[in-house]
């Protein structure tokens, strides 16, 4: 009876490890979401409430995988920029009540498609990929979609997933198919981490747009067909986010602009709940 207690004891006050008010947005693409730009010391500003799961070992960072630290670019790699990311969640920080924690997690990989994140196909992906993506994809053991579901885990053992970011196509420009193939991913992710259906928002940000010189803006019309295949999806203009000289990338102010537009989008969302 002592025995039966116990572990009713110990399983009722472990469930309190996980703590409803701790809100985790996982976040995956290629270099936009890696973070191309440098970030600069008004985007060092620490606030509390807000924390990175490190995704890789930093030694020179003092941060190791697995662990939480203080939302502080880089969020993806060791020498990795400024992502949408960054505003992302200093835009909930700074809209939801201060009861609110925000947490994320960044698996992005620079130039790759869509297909690196399938996890029944990244295999084949990345067997064709150059010497330099396979560098960045050992960082993540070789498989980010596995590295990224590693990380989710241990965060819904602290928060609560609330939705997923993702800033990716430009690799995929002109691919019809893409928008079903993203699908598959985020159908994988909730599947493999006990979600429901469509119960997590999939906020997806637009390329460099035409008028900032995007290479890759005719993208953009099929990101843009994203919600009629997720019902729960939304895209994130991008329009007057600054470009630089490449028209791939954004600037740190491009940045900041994009990511606080996908932050407001899940203060609208989170307060529709």
């Amino acid at each position: 009876m002592l025995v039966g207690s116990f572990l009713i004891f110990f399983y009722t006050t472990g469930s309190f490890a996980q703590d409803s008010n701790f809100y985790i947005f996982l976040s995956f693409g290629q270099s936009n979401m890696e973070g191309h730009s440098k970030f600069e010391p008004q985007d060092t500003v620490v606030n509390d409430r807000f924390k990175v799961l490190q995704a890789v070992d930093c030694p020179d960072l003092n941060r190791e995988m697995g662990n939480w630290y203080p939302a502080v670019p880089p969020l993806s790699r060791c020498n990795t920029g400024l992502t949408p990311g960054d505003y992302f969640g200093k835009t909930l920080a700074a809209s939801l009540p201060d009861s609110i924690k925000i947490g994320i997690i960044n698996v992005s990989v620079g130039g790759c498609k869509i297909e690196l994140f399938e996890k029944n196909n990244y295999e084949s992906y990345v067997e064709t990929a150059p010497g330099w993506m396979k560098g960045m994809i050992a960082q993540y053991d070789g498989n980010p979609y596995g590295k990224l579901l590693e990380l989710a885990k241990i965060a819904q053992k602290d928060g609560v997933i609330k939705g997923i970011l993702l800033h990716q196509g430009e690799s995929n420009t002109g691919d019809e198919t893409w928008p079903g193939k993203v699908e598959g991913v985020y159908d994988n992710l909730l599947s493999d981490l006990g979600l429901g259906q469509d119960s997590v928002p999939l906020l997806a940000g637009e390329l460099v747009s035409a008028e900032q010189g995007g290479k890759c803006a005719s993208m953009n019309p099929i990101i843009a067909k994203l919600p009629s295949v997720i019902p729960n999806s939304f895209v994130i203009s991008s329009a007057d986010c600054e470009a630089v000289a490449d028209g791939l990338h954004f600037s740190a102010s491009g940045y900041r602009l994009l990511g606080s537009r996908y932050g407001e989008k899940m203060v609208e969302i989170l307060r529709n709940e």
